[in-house]
């Protein structure tokens, strides 16, 4: 955006200077009266300049009465702007990005540890039954179910939702062209899905690529972390932390990734009885590998085709029927190459208890990490993060020894996207400032230009406000476009200002003069800006959620300060210089 602008303002300079003035010699002729005229494009621009030439009389009349009341009208006009800033920017909430409808829903479920694959399958089947209910035909196109991935290298390009094993289960909702507000269907499944089904976790995952990106491959746009080496206290801590996040307005889909009540076997070998019988640890959990798992892992082995070439693996595996029970568990034959004896079973050589044990241990530098993921429904995630940092300091005391805690997510990237854009609007009016400094060889007539640029930081906190519109970064990217076209706008008052005071006017006629004369560029510059940002601003077409916060922003910045380039620049103007008028003749005088 920044390079198109740039490249886009050198390219209107140089036509401006080269084919503008040449077309203007060949095409502009002397204005001649031409009353009697038929054409419909001569009355309509005769009854146009007639009617701007009443509005110039109106605004002469005003700007009059503006300068002759510099005090109270600057006083109240920057209370007006300081007020709209002190009590509106703090209300306007903050998002990364505003969402974006893109037909797609993305839910996923995971049922408790230990569920089978074939489970998991039929709590998909009735949760698509659920959602065909509250989606109308007319709006729903497809379904599609994706069950039960492990934990793997592989299925991380499947899949971004955290899937831990069989208990998972990703649906992925698409939605025809002309449905309902996504949002109005996430929070009517996100009820009813609850109600429903209370033994498993729901949550919602951004589903098209845009907001994909954004979350830069999280599940959640709010991931927080808990990092350390006390596994126990540490998933303890997380669950008190999960109560208190449960109870912040806005904050759903709460959840862990990591899940640590999976049913499990445990095998403790008796070594000293498996010694006597010639076989070790090491004999005992190879041929459990073997039996449950497959001979690959241990042995491998490849078959040769000799017809086409081609090395297939051979596995031996114990057939998963004939290991339904704990029983044929315990007679698993356990034998080894240089036993010369029968084998013996595992029952008599191990003891087999159930056990928990977590499905999988994440890292994060190389630490335990355990990942508590949430989202946020109906309200700013600036305002969600404010509550959640307050939490985070307050039971920082809590914190298990040697433990530390982070807050990820969309709310890192987007406090330190706005911390540059803030920056960026600081800099850009400095440069501004600086600029035409060097340009006019004084401090003075630069200040009173950029005193429009508040104005301008105003309206685009009405606009906002009005508009429902939360602050984020392609607003904060329209408020750095309107400071640009606003100094333009004043540079164009100023200036002539200048030049009426040096051919030996006062301050007041110049700046009368100045907002006279320069009414209609200046009106021109900021409705032609404004214009071109309407259709964004209205967010039309495919995805124009995503850009209506910048447009928005610079109509309304361009508004305000527009009224402020035509008078608070010109009474400031005539303040100033009539007061550094008095004092050079006091000095004169003395």
């Amino acid at each position: 955006l920044a390079e198109a602008v740039i490249f886009a303002m050198m390219a209107s300079y140089l036509l401006s200077r080269t084919l503008v003035p040449t077309l203007a010699y060949y095409l502009l002729h002397p204005h001649t009266d031409n009353l009697e005229s038929e054409s419909r494009l001569v009355r309509f621009h005769q009854r146009f300049e007639y009617h701007f030439e009443v509005f110039r009389q109106r605004y002469h009349a005003v700007l009059t009465r503006v300068l002759n009341n510099t005090t109270q009208f600057m006083i109240c006009f920057m209370a007006f702007v300081f007020a709209s800033l002190l009590l509106l920017w703090p209300w306007l909430g903050s998002n990364f990005f505003p969402t974006v409808d893109a037909g797609q829903i993305k839910l996923h479920i995971r049922a408790p540890e230990g569920t089978r694959v074939e489970e998991t399958a039929r709590l998909a089947d009735e949760i698509d039954a659920m959602i065909r209910t509250i989606i109308p035909t007319q709006d729903l196109e497809s379904i599609v179910d994706n069950i039960g991935l492990p934990v793997s290298g592989i299925n991380l390009t499947y899949s971004n939702s955290a899937t831990v094993g069989p208990e998972d289960a990703d649906i992925l909702i698409s939605l025809k062209k002309g449905h309902q507000s996504s949002a109005d269907y996430i929070r009517e499944l996100r009820i009813q899905l609850t109600n429903a089904f209370p033994g498993i976790t729901v949550a919602f995952l951004p589903a098209d690529i845009v907001n994909q990106i954004l979350n830069f491959g999280l599940p959640s746009p709010i991931n927080i972390q808990i990092m350390g080496s006390k596994l126990e206290e540490n998933r303890r801590y997380a669950y008190h932390f999960m109560a208190r996040l449960k109870r912040v307005p806005g904050v759903v889909d709460v959840r862990t990734r990591q899940a640590y009540n999976y049913p499990e076997l445990k095998v403790n070998a008796d070594r000293s009885r498996a010694s006597e019988l010639g076989l070790t640890q090491y004999d005992i959990a190879s041929n459990l590998l073997i039996s449950l798992s497959g001979s690959f892992q241990t042995a491998p082995n490849f078959w040769l085709d000799p017809k086409n070439g081609v090395s297939y693996p051979i596995v031996t595996q114990v057939p998963q029927y004939a290991m339904a029970s704990l029983q044929a568990l315990r007679n698993v034959p356990i034998t080894n190459a240089g036993m010369t004896g029968p084998p013996q079973i595992l029952g008599a050589l191990a003891d087999i208890k159930p056990a928990w044990a977590p499905v999988v241990v994440s890292h994060y530098n190389v630490q335990p990490v355990m990942d508590i993921f949430a989202a946020v429904q109906d309200r700013d995630l600036g305002a969600v993060a404010h509550d959640i940092n307050g939490i985070i300091r307050d039971m920082q005391k809590d914190l298990p020894k040697g433990s530390q805690i982070f807050l990820h997510g969309q709310i890192e990237t987007q406090h330190n996207a706005f911390v540059g854009l803030y920056l960026g609007l600081f800099f850009s009016v400095l440069l501004i400032y600086l600029l035409i400094v060097i340009n006019f060889q004084s401090w003075t007539d630069p200040f009173i230009i950029i005193t429009a640029l508040p104005a301008a930081l105003a309206g685009i906190a009405w606009a906002l406000f009005l508009t429902h519109t939360t602050l984020s970064v392609p607003a904060l990217t329209g408020a750095i476009m309107c400071m640009g076209v606003a100094t333009a706008n004043s540079i164009l008052v100023i200036s002539f200002a200048r030049s009426h005071m040096q051919e030996g006017n006062s301050p007041f006629a110049s700046a009368l003069a100045a907002g006279v004369t320069r009414l209609r560029p200046v009106l021109m510059t900021a409705l032609a800006m404004m214009i071109g940002m309407l259709p964004m601003a209205l967010s039309l077409g495919e995805g124009g959620e995503q850009n209506a916060p910048l447009g928005r922003a610079v109509i309304g910045g361009l508004s305000f300060a527009t009224v402020a380039t035509l008078f608070f620049v010109p009474a400031i103007f005539c303040v100033i210089h009539t007061r550094r008028n008095r004092l050079a003749e006091g000095v004169k005088h003395a």
